[in-house]
């Protein structure tokens, strides 16, 4: 046993359908190629948000290393991209560049006196 709808509204329009019927095929095969998208969009002044030349896929450094602990710091672009450069040519991850770094300074600090 099925329970009646309730009214919304609409009467019989919605029993009434005979005036509905689907989009043929053809009216969907009659957009415009991309390309020409494309140049009407630039002609007019709009610009794509997508990337002219994709850059290349970035490194993972992602490994079990047993790290657990976050360090943010503010620095340069310059100096972030020296860091990876460091890290990358040396196979190591960034965790492991920083641990290195800090044992060389210390190691010269301590020729120097300075701990």
């Amino acid at each position: 046993m099925t329970r009646r709808r309730a009214d919304l509204g609409f009467g019989s329009a919605l029993e009434d359908l005979g005036g509905f019927s689907a989009k043929s095929a053809s009216a969907t095969l009659d957009r415009p190629a991309k390309a020409q998208v494309a140049e009407v969009a630039m002609a007019s002044g709009f610009h794509s948000r997508e990337p002219q030349t994709p850059e290349p896929p970035k490194a993972q450094r992602r490994r079990r290393t047993g790290r657990n602990v976050q360090l943010n710091i503010k620095t340069t672009p310059e100096a972030i991209a020296a860091f990876c450069q460091i890290a990358d040519a040396n196979g190591w991850g960034l965790g492991e560049t920083l641990e290195r770094a800090i044992e060389l300074l210390q190691a010269e600090a301590r020729k120097g006196g300075a701990l």
